[in-house]
């Protein structure tokens, strides 16, 4: 975690900066998708990269340099200097940019803990899944890829937007055999669905997860049991499409129905197929411009895991470039 320390010399504009009882902090950390400590006329900030941190300070000291006239602070209401803040972020976003932000609240778990995007990316891929037909997301691991299309799926089920909840993935070994798992496809395929079973007990809680599962309000299956269905006032959720061939993207993107939405997300550096087999790239190409699709590609600076997730990517990626130079 990256850290850095940001000096006020007027105690009055951080008190403005951080509202009463500091309840200010939440709105700014999301604005700047970072950690922020207040302490005596210091703000700490905790930033999961070099680059977040960085713009978060450089932020924070344009706005101290802005409202240094105490004048001007002592005309200001009690929560209006936020209210200026989060009304120039927005008006600041460029064309085609989310206008969902990461002070959009997705969804309350059933512990009563809300889930926010974390990052102006994931805020752009929550909104292209509420507002279009398809959404097809690449980016590395830790990303939230997975858990954000489930929580915003969680979401349009909950709302009544939907009727049910479909979540697949391929049947692909990362390095392993199925095959010698006991049981039927779908319990040989079951571990490999975990994560999406981890999201939705995040949202929904095991037993409420279990009774929508029963009542066929959320489905989990393999992508080969989509073949030959039509999948109407749905959420369709494919993970891991990077593991699909260009036919099992079609066939699934195909399987669209009626008031559905689909959302595809894959990373293109683990797939587990034979080399040139992955057919997501290839199919992004070809539905690139095609009016109600979104395209979202995450980067290392939208990893929100650990921060050694972070170095992590970036060792591997250095790796992959030194062996294609």
């Amino acid at each position: 975690m990256i850290e850095r320390k940001i000096s006020f010399d007027s105690r009055e504009l951080f008190e403005h900066l951080c509202g009463i009882g500091d309840a200010n902090i939440v709105s700014l950390e999301r604005m700047l998708s970072v950690k922020l400590i207040p302490r005596g006329k210091n703000m700490l900030v905790h930033a999961p990269t070099e680059e977040i941190a960085d713009n978060a300070q450089k932020y924070l000291e344009q706005v101290q340099e802005r409202f240094s006239d105490p004048v001007r602070l002592r005309a200001l209401e009690a929560g209006e200097l936020l209210t200026i803040l989060k009304a120039e972020a927005e008006s600041r976003a460029p064309a085609g940019q989310a206008n969902i932000s990461t002070d959009f609240k997705l969804f309350t778990t059933f512990r009563g803990k809300p889930i926010y995007p974390r990052t102006p990316r994931q805020a752009e891929f929550v909104e292209s899944i509420l507002s279009r037909p398809i959404t097809i997301s690449l980016g590395p691991a830790g990303t939230g890829k997975t858990f954000l299309s489930i929580v915003t799926a969680c979401r349009l089920l909950t709302s009544g937007e939907v009727d049910r909840i479909i979540l697949t993935r391929p049947a692909v070994e990362a390095g392993e055999s199925l095959g010698f798992l006991p049981g039927d496809m779908v319990q040989k395929v079951d571990p490999y669905l975990r994560p999406v079973y981890d999201a939705l007990y995040d949202c929904f809680g095991a037993d409420r997860t279990n009774e929508l599962i029963a009542l066929r309000k959320v489905e989990i299956a393999p992508l080969a049991f989509m073949r030959g269905r039509t999948l109407s006032h749905s959420v369709i959720v494919l993970d891991e499409a990077q593991n699909c061939t260009l036919l099992q993207l079609k066939m699934f993107l195909t399987r669209l129905g009626k008031d559905s939405r689909m959302c595809l997300s894959g990373d293109a550096s683990q797939i587990d197929l034979p080399p040139g087999r992955s057919g997501l790239k290839r199919t992004m190409e070809i539905l690139s411009g095609i009016d109600g699709i979104g395209v979202v590609e995450f980067g290392r600076e939208d990893i929100v895991r650990h921060p050694m997730v972070t170095k992590i990517v970036a060792a591997f990626d250095r790796a992959q470039k030194e062996k294609d130079a």
